[in-house]
């Protein structure tokens, strides 16, 4: 019984680990909305716009890169 609990509450973090990934989702189509509405207002702006866009893609992906790292850890590693 208790091992299926436990397996059980693994399960469940990892998902609520996965939530994560979501929200760098979200966070990667907001930062590139709001970088090509910039660069179309303001085309002489672009290549600036565009290295920002880019470490801001690098960041959100980074969360959900460490959100997949836990999950992944709570299914396979912890016993």
């Amino acid at each position: 019984m208790t091992g299926d609990i436990i397996t059980g509450l693994r399960f469940l973090g990892a998902g609520l680990a996965a939530i994560g990934v979501a929200g760098a989702g979200v966070g990667i189509g907001v930062v590139t909305g709001g970088a090509v509405q910039a660069m179309g207002r303001n085309p002489e702006a672009a290549p600036l716009v565009q290295t920002n866009m880019i470490l801001g893609i690098v960041f959100a992906e980074s969360t959900a890169i460490y959100a997949l790292v836990v999950a992944l850890i709570l299914l396979f590693v912890v016993k």
